[in-house]
């Protein structure tokens, strides 16, 4: 079964710095996109960052400038380096990537289980 696994959140001060990483585990045939989002409590799921194969990238308004996503290709490991952190990124992050599971299926998202992100003030 295949799984996406997180990893690097934590606790951090305003200002501060952090680095997460994921991966699939499991049989799969490729990976496509691979992304991160973002939900805090009481709010939506929203985008933080994406990055297709060719490594082009897209970022929502709140990550400009602060976070950098990158992925590497023969680790199948996509990473989002998040720096200024604030009180208001405090969220669990969730990676995403749409996976083809064997050479005939189709490509599907697959959800990583989130991992939190607290930005103390």
């Amino acid at each position: 079964q295949v799984q996406l696994v997180e990893s690097g959140g934590g606790l951090v001060q305003t200002g501060g710095s952090l680095r997460l990483s994921c991966a699939p585990s499991g049989s799969f045939f490729s990976i496509g996109g691979m992304g991160w989002y973002r939900q805090a409590p009481g709010k939506q799921r929203e985008l933080v960052a994406g990055i297709i194969r060719d490594g082009t990238t897209n970022y929502a308004d709140l990550a400009k400038g602060r976070f950098t996503i990158s992925r590497d290709n023969a680790k199948k490991t996509v990473y989002l380096q998040m720096n200024s952190l604030k009180p208001e990124d405090t969220a669990v992050y969730y990676c995403a990537a749409d996976l083809q599971l064997n050479s005939n299926s189709a490509y599907r998202v697959f959800w990583g289980q989130g991992t939190q992100v607290t930005v103390s003030s």
